[in-house]
């Protein structure tokens, strides 16, 4: 198990830092935890199962349109 931090989880997903956090807000991206005052990381099996998702997603996209 590893903890990411947050320049690591844009640079995984190609999201901004402020993207992260709205998702995080929407609960549509993983949470992070806290690692003392004013740092939190990610689990990174959590923001790869979060990529692995959205890849899902598109493949039943293109499925439904095919």
């Amino acid at each position: 198990m590893r903890i990411i931090r947050l320049k690591e989880v844009m640079k995984m997903t190609g999201l901004g830092r402020s993207t992260v956090y709205k998702y995080i807000a929407e609960n549509t991206f993983p949470k992070p935890v806290s690692l003392g005052d004013r740092c939190v990381g990610w689990l990174e099996s959590e923001v790869i199962g979060w990529i692995v998702s959205k890849v899902e997603e598109r493949d039943q996209q293109l499925e439904i349109k095919s």
